[in-house]
């Protein structure tokens, strides 16, 4: 330092002294400052020898017109470095391993390379509820399996996953897809994007692996029939799976589908006049054309001509699928791109609690627990890259081309399903859940009044109520009908 007296400033881990220190004495001989800790150190303590120090200037410097501070450009240096970049409120300079912010109750199991995170709620492993679960719920005797929503996790059914357990009197399972909650984020390099459910790799975050994953955890169960319960966007991974493999699920129960649910169309009937009038006007036409040479040189052009169209339509129909192709890499492409990435955690930080908050009726409940349970896997390493990766999984999904529209299936549920919703949803409004269960034949539909998005999470005892009754009433038509098959 030469012949001047440096002056020394402590720098804690979590705080600048100069700006957090609750007293800075006068000058002592023009050369020295004194600092005074916060209560946290102890009254007026000298600096711990923990701190690491660096030089900010002489006296003189602080006292000379004009000059610059020797050491200003390193404290802000260190300011800056003690700004930490956040999302939505998480620190994003630390993100770590999904197992390290596990819950006691937390557990893991691997599928298809992929560690998924899970918790179970085992109602009869309950000793003390035992006799009285035992007169209660020995109705039902079936596993229940909780599919979570779009930005959701394990957490949101934490509140209800005990009474649920109770109301069954079995397991219940909740598990976090690949993307949310604490299920490892898998690198994609060397997956097969294809999701048709074939042997071989499967892109961890389309809806085929969820599907499987739904299957895998029934048969983790150990059961041969589960109850699906979907919340949202969980209510599609529920009805595919009911696809996939009807004779596993035993029920259904779709809370706040997020399922486009179309107008009701009576196509038998009009499939069948059709059908007779091309019929009739065949016949007709027949009967008038019989000795007509000129008539009938038409219907050969005419057939001719429909032979060409339909060559040109297939050529069309193949450039299209050439483009759609074309297209779909483009965008897979720029869906996979930093700019992708970036774009996606501006979002999260801007809407991403302010959607949790809208979910809700009354905001007023949505308390800091609830906002760190949601905002928690935001600190899981690779949460952006994965989230990119499910979305761009399903928009660019091919599986469902060659399956009919998901709108135009409803019908084929034959299994017992009951609809939840809340008549102030201002996510997928209560009105498509009526007319999803219009498109539904048989199916219940239950509207929670002054309710939000999440009926499971707002209004728990409302919502386990209406299962309750919904599983018992179904449990007994379904024992009816199996008895009459019987006899």
């Amino acid at each position: 330092m030469g012949s001047r007296a440096g002056v020394w400033v402590g720098v804690c881990p979590d705080l600048v002294l100069l700006k957090n220190c609750s007293k800075v004495s006068s000058f002592h001989g023009g050369n020295n400052i004194s600092l005074s800790f916060p209560s946290r150190f102890g009254s007026d303590t000298k600096c711990p020898t923990s701190l690491k120090c660096f030089p900010v200037a002489s006296a003189s410097s602080l006292s000379g017109s004009g000059a610059q501070y020797a050491g200003s450009e390193q404290l802000l240096d260190v300011q800056t470095k003690q700004r930490k970049k956040g999302i939505a409120g998480i620190d994003q300079d630390e993100l770590v391993d999904p197992k390290f912010l596990a819950d006691p109750d937390s557990c893991f199991c691997e599928f298809r390379g992929v560690e998924i995170h899970h918790k179970v709620y085992d109602a009869q492993s309950q000793a003390h509820e035992a006799e009285a679960l035992s007169s209660q719920t020995k109705k039902v005797g079936l596993p229940m399996i909780l599919l979570h929503g779009f930005g959701a996790s394990v957490f949101s059914w934490n509140r209800v996953m005990k009474p649920l357990a109770e109301v069954i009197g079995s397991k219940v399972v909740a598990f976090d897809r690949p993307a949310f909650g604490l299920t490892s984020r898998v690198n994609l390099f060397g997956h097969s994007s294809s999701g048709n459910g074939e042997p071989g790799p499967i892109n961890p975050y389309s809806m085929a692996f969820a599907v499987l994953a739904t299957l895998y955890f029934i048969d983790f169960l150990a059961a041969e029939k589960a109850i699906l319960v979907g919340h949202s966007a969980g209510c599609l991974v529920a009805v595919d799976a009911y696809y996939k493999a009807p004779e596993r699920v035993a029920a259904m129960i779709l809370v706040a589908p997020a399922i486009f649910a179309p107008r009701t169309i009576k196509k038998g009937v009009k499939g069948s006049q059709s059908g007779e009038d091309n019929q009739t006007e065949e016949d007709s036409s027949n009967s008038i054309n019989l000795g007509n040479p000129f008539i009938q040189l038409f219907r050969m052009l005419s057939k001719f001509a429909k032979f060409i169209s339909q060559a040109i339509m297939l050529v069309v129909k193949g450039m299209v699928g050439m483009f759609s192709s074309l297209y779909k890499k483009f965008l897979s492409a720029v869906l996979r791109s930093a700019f992708a990435v970036m774009l996606v955690r501006m979002v999260i930080d801007k809407f991403g609690v302010t959607a949790v908050r809208n979910a809700w009726y009354d905001a007023n409940q949505v308390t800091e627990h609830v906002i760190q349970g949601y905002t928690k896997p935001l600190r899981v390493k690779g949460w952006d890259k994965a989230l990119v990766e499910y979305t761009a999984a399903m928009l660019t999904d091919t599986s469902s081309e060659s399956k009919p529209p998901l709108a135009k299936r409803l019908h084929e549920i034959s299994c017992p399903v009951l609809i939840v919703t809340g008549d102030n949803d201002r996510i997928v409004p209560s009105w498509n859940a009526e007319r999803l269960s219009r498109a539904m034949p048989g199916s219940c539909l239950e509207v929670i009044k002054h309710c939000g998005h999440l009926p499971h999470e707002e209004k728990v005892d409302e919502f386990v109520s209406i299962v309750k009754k919904f599983l018992y009433r179904a449990l007994e038509d379904s024992e009816e009908q199996h008895l009459q098959v019987v006899v």
